[in-house]
């Protein structure tokens, strides 16, 4: 156990200390970076740069695609209105493995997490509710409405790729801009979409009268339900029911096979409904008015083809009529989902919806301003920051009523504007909500109290991943924390800070019976710290443990442990800051000095203290989505630390080198072996940005920029991997600035080389006139006017303006960033 250190004085302290007042440069410069730059030219109708087909194509394995989704929906909002994609041979052809789940197993699969896929070339519906860019395939996509043309000659139920039950359509007329979305599809009828933060409106144009109908796929969520109801009032017109539905990941794990919430909704159309029909599993009922029935879960976590329910309506209509629909929701009731509609919507037509969510959208995006002329990079960063405010979306009503993680309904505290669902934390902790508060504290003082109204409503704990009133547990660490310190951090301070932190502390030093339980592991662990006893006790997570993998579940909470200390000096608790930034420090206790013949990693690790047996570094099974080669670098809070133990500075400037670049010095950012670095995915993303705690600034200059140009296009696979609820568009948003966000807890950003030649966020304003595709290398660096040397800057820029000069060039200044005092700090225990 000789790597097993438990300090008993704590104590936190930076191992390298900078600020932004003036260092020389080096440079004979006869101007300053400041005294060159002229009035910036930032670029107006920001909505106009917004592709959200950007991510929607991707190798067709959907663990290799953005999976985000277009359709009608506004910033953050409960309603995202767009098409549901069906099956066809040939895009089951590209799958071995989709194709016999089909065909043979006889199972309901998704086409691609968010209902869209670039590659299929028919739609099977226009569903109220999607998540963007998740990894686990499927999630929501409630209620289906299809407009068709046919007759219904038996259960859409049994329809095992929707080949009967749905049109084709051409991407040459489709639409997709922010808060719309519009296709033509082959049976006839034009479908365009707007939406409200709650509600949606539908156009469905019928070139032909006859058999013109609309599909209600009730029970048709991505992965199933477990109940689900629809019922028709030809009279006023209105359709109304809902799906109770869950199963986020349900098909890796047994826990997550389970409702967790229920989606009520009214439909309003505009013309006669002059007949209708329902249909439940095999059975079809002609003149019907009402359905009941879900589609369950299957046995495995995918729904069985045959299973399911829903209605129609028959529409009294002329050739070329256009049917409007009005749609509310709900996950408290009915009568909310009426009262959504009633106060969002009014009488306002579609055109002025489609305005407002316009304006909407260019109100957050012109939130960040930059200045270009290359109108490609202005679409791809756009369109980032476009997926960046998706999530977590707003979810309570009107009202303030919400349903909560207890399955009771709440109402929003009083010092919340709404209550937020759908926190993909594993993933945004890293810079998303960053982002989303440093554009508007208001909402990350709202995403705080929801996070913290939630685990009020559950026990007590934090849960990682959370799905509409549904804690899943997915993914691994403890992400909750980091976020509390995160949102403080970054300005939002209006929620109540100190029963979080007391919560957050408790969950740090108590284990509860889900810690100790291995309850829905691997995947689901249901504990916010699994195997909190043996954090304590031996100072890691160790293989043996009630966790999806102990090595990087032992990294995860050190960063976490890291924030909690952030947070508990802010609150004035040194106490606590000194021992939470001394259990940071328990990743050294994982750190193998003799992993291999000639390398250290960090390895997993035995309860007993011996080294876990047949160790891989480049295994992409050993950790959570990454290998040991990938998961080094994942210890944001102590660079220097690490550096330390590689074998100093230049040995960890060297394996950088080695994880990004192939012997022949071809650079490799993705999805290659995983010996070398995947900046698609959560544990590479940080590991350019580790280059500073090396000196060797520059790098990481040249390796943000490179997988820029290679990931991130101004086309339909334009995302590389997984958007995970905006998270990876987060990280090219902040890189695009030259900032990035990089200790859990603490809104230091340290620096790069902007791409764009002025931008303002925030308080930060950043000038950068020499930018290009070439000049990628920070010739010198101003603050505020003054010459600084730093890789860079302290949180000031939070509460008041801070001005960033840079002159770029297309050869590195070494001397940038080199010097210990010029590096981003680093933090330790005493002993260390």
């Amino acid at each position: 156990m000789n790597h097993i250190t438990k300090s008993k004085n704590h104590i936190l302290i930076p191992l390298s200390l900078a600020v932004l007042t003036a260092c020389s440069t080096g440079q004979n410069e006869s101007q300053t970076s400041a005294d060159k730059v002229k009035q910036a030219n930032y670029v107006t109708d920001v909505v106009t740069y917004v592709n959200p087909l950007i991510g929607t194509k991707g190798p067709y394995n959907h663990r290799q695609a953005g999976n985000v989704t277009p359709g009608a929906v506004v910033p953050f909002g409960m309603f995202n209105f767009g098409p549901e994609h069906a099956y066809t041979e040939d895009l089951m052809a590209e799958s071995e493995g989709i194709s016999k789940k089909i065909l043979e197993e006889n199972k309901r699969v998704p086409v691609s997490p968010g209902g869209y896929n670039y590659q299929a070339s028919r739609v099977k519906g226009f569903s109220f509710t999607r998540l963007s860019g998740t990894g686990c395939l499927g999630a929501s996509g409630d209620i289906p409405v299809m407009p068709f043309t046919k007759d219904i000659s038996f259960s859409p139920a049994t329809d095992p790729i929707n080949a009967y039950y749905s049109a084709g359509f051409s991407h040459d007329d489709e639409t997709a801009i922010p808060g719309y979305y519009q296709v033509g599809l082959d049976n006839g009828v034009d479908v365009k979409l707007a939406a409200t933060t709650r509600t949606g409106i539908a156009k469905f144009t019928f070139e032909q009268s006859d058999n013109a109908k609309l599909l209600f796929r009730t029970a048709y969520s991505q992965l199933g339900s477990g109940d689900a109801y629809a019922k028709v009032d030809a009279e006023r017109g209105e359709i109304t029911g809902y799906v109770t539905s869950g199963n986020f990941c349900g098909y890796l794990g047994e826990y997550n096979q389970r409702d967790y919430y229920t989606l009520h909704f009214v439909a309003k159309l505009d013309k006669p409904i002059t007949g209708s029909g329902a249909w439940k599993d095999d059975q079809v009922k002609q003149g019907a008015v009402s359905s009941k029935g879900g589609m369950g879960y299957g046995d495995n976590g995918w729904p069985d083809i045959g299973k399911g329910s829903g209605v129609w309506v028959d529409l009294g209509i002329n050739n070329g009529d256009t049917v409007q629909m009005r749609v509310g929701i709900s996950y408290v009731s009915l009568d909310n989902a009426r009262e959504n509609l009633a106060k969002e919507q009014g009488k306002q037509t579609f055109a002025q919806l489609k305005t407002n969510s316009q304006t909407a959208w260019d109100n957050e995006l012109s939130k960040i301003q930059v200045e270009s002329q290359d109108s490609s990079k202005l679409r791809v960063f756009y369109t980032a920051l476009y997926h960046s405010l998706f999530h977590p979306n707003v979810f309570s009503d009107v009202n303030g009523e919400y349903m909560g993680f207890d399955q009771k309904i709440h109402s929003i505290s009083t010092n919340q504007t709404a209550q937020y669902a759908n926190f993909s934390g594993w993933d945004v902790y890293r810079s998303q909500l960053q982002l989303v508060t440093l554009l508007d504290q208001t909402r990350g003082n709202d995403i705080a109290q929801s996070l913290y109204n939630q685990a009020n409503q559950f026990n007590g704990i934090w849960d990682r991943w959370t799905h509409n009133a549904g804690p899943t547990g997915v993914m691994s660490g403890d992400p909750s924390t980091i976020a509390i310190a995160n949102f403080v951090a970054f300005g939002a301070k209006d929620f109540d800070v100190n029963g979080a932190y007391n919560s957050l502390k408790k969950a740090a030093i108590t284990p509860t019976e889900f810690d100790l339980s291995d309850v829905g592991c691997p995947v689901f662990c249901r504990g916010q710290k699994p195997s909190l006893d043996q954090w304590q006790e031996i100072g890691y997570i160790s293989e043996q443990s009630n966790s999806w993998e102990g090595a990087s579940e032992t990294l995860e909470q050190a960063s976490s442990y890291f924030s909690l200390a952030q947070l508990a000096k802010r609150l004035g608790k040194e106490d606590d800051a000194k021992r939470f930034v001394d259990e940071a420090g328990y990743w050294r206790n994982i750190y193998n000095p003799n992993a291999t013949d000639t390398l250290g990693y960090i390895q997993g690790r035995n309860q007993d203290g011996s080294w876990k047996n047949e160790f891989d570094a480049f295994s992409g099974h050993l950790f959570v989505e990454g290998s040991p080669a990938q998961y080094l670098w994942m210890i944001p809070h102590d660079g220097a630390g690490l550096a330390k133990v590689l074998g100093g500075e230049t040995a960890m400037s060297q394996r950088l080198d080695d994880h990004f670049k192939k012997p022949d010095g071809s650079w490799v950012l993705y999805r290659d072996s995983a010996e070398y670095a995947d900046v698609s995915n959560q544990p590479s993303i940080l590991s350019p940005w580790m280059y500073l705690h090396t000196g060797d600034a520059y790098k990481t200059q040249q390796t943000v920029r490179e997988t820029m140009k290679q990931l991130w296009l101004d086309a339909p696979d334009g995302i590389p991997g997984q958007d995970d609820l905006g998270q990876m568009s987060s990280w090219y948003v902040f890189s695009s600035l030259g900032i990035y966000p990089k200790y859990p807890g603490r809104a230091d950003l340290v620096l790069s080389s902007p791409q764009f030649t002025s931008a303002k966020i925030g308080n930060l304003t950043i000038h950068a006139p020499g930018a290009s595709n070439d000049n990628i290398y920070i010739n010198s660096l101003h603050v505020n006017g003054k010459p600084s040397l730093n890789s860079w800057i302290n949180e000031a820029y939070i509460n008041k303006s801070v001005t960033l000069d840079f002159t770029l060039s297309d050869v590195p200044n070494k001397s940038f960033g080199q010097a210990i005092e010029n590096r981003p700090p680093s933090y330790s225990p005493t002993n260390r």
